[in-house]
């Protein structure tokens, strides 16, 4: 694979890679700038913690985020059983929550483990879905069914635990509003139960909160991102910088790599050095992602 080859270019330069290290769970980033002897880090770590919708029954038996449900399937080989034993925990009758390229990836994947049914379910109308054209065609062609205008108001669930529907109400579309969309509006006495025993929330991704917790001193933006000197890359800690998703929010890999070049500049400055003095470094696992 090409991340392995990407791994294994970085241990030839001397690059240091510890696994299974959570940084605010381990030790600290206050820690490594200081106990551990580091002069700068650098903090990649993505906007990988899931959104989800804030409604009853979320934490019933059967409910997922997409990261969780298509890491399962495609990458801990949850498609391969029982060559692969990693339980995927999918039940027949599926609901995909949002109308993003992810979400047409989730109902897609569902489908084709199998699912009787799969309905993605979308407060807004499909001319305000952000997933691509083809996406949506594709997800069509395939069998996928789409509730437009309808928000979910609760999951349900058995005295097992076990999801075994959720409660939808539909929506009508107002004034624009902060996105540029129109907003969506309940519909009075609109509720329906939606027969249902897995739901998949595929609605974005924000920052974990942990590194804000365990770094006195750190400035994040109201989304919890992390606020940084555009020029250097460095946060509001001297000798900590971070780039990424961490900083924008969800984006590219290409803009993530040019954060990144920015702040080994910015590392270098701070510390003095030219780019021929590369001083030694670590990468630090950070959540199963190097």
């Amino acid at each position: 694979m090409i991340i392995d080859a990407e791994i294994e270019n970085l241990k030839k330069l001397g690059v240091e890679i510890r696994l299974d290290t959570i940084i605010g769970k381990l030790f600290t980033i206050p820690q490594l700038l200081t106990d551990m002897g580091y002069d700068t880090a650098f903090v990649g770590t993505g906007a990988g913690s899931p959104k989800f919708a804030g409604i009853p029954g979320e934490a019933f038996n059967g409910v997922f985020s997409a990261n969780e449900f298509l890491t399962r399937v495609n990458l801990m080989r949850g498609h391969q059983q029982p060559l692969y034993d990693t339980p995927v925990g999918m039940g027949k009758r599926v609901a995909v929550v949002g109308a993003g390229n992810t979400a047409m990836d989730s109902c897609r994947v569902a489908k084709r483990m199998g699912a009787e049914k799969v309905t993605v379910v979308y407060r807004r109308s499909r001319r305000e879905s952000p997933a691509r054209i083809e996406e949506l065609e594709h997800a069509i062609e395939e069998g996928i069914e789409f509730l437009w205008l309808t928000n979910p108001v609760e999951i349900v669930g058995d005295s097992s635990g076990w999801v075994t529907g959720m409660r939808v109400q539909k929506m009508e579309l107002g004034e624009p509003d902060a996105s540029g969309r129109r907003r969506p509006v309940a519909v009075e006495g609109s509720e329906f139960l939606l027969d249902v025993d897995t739901v998949i929330y595929a609605l974005g991704t924000t920052a974990n909160p942990i590194i804000k917790q365990t770094t006195p001193g750190l400035k994040v933006n109201k989304w919890n991102y992390i606020e940084i000197d555009e020029r250097t890359g460095m946060t509001s800690i001297p000798g900590l910088f971070a780039g990424g998703d961490i900083v924008t929010g969800a984006a590219t890999v290409i803009l993530a790599m040019g954060a990144g070049k920015r702040a080994a500049q910015g590392m270098l400055e701070y510390m003095g050095m030219s780019n021929t003095g590369i001083p030694a470094c670590v990468a630090v696992e950070q959540e199963g992602r190097v």
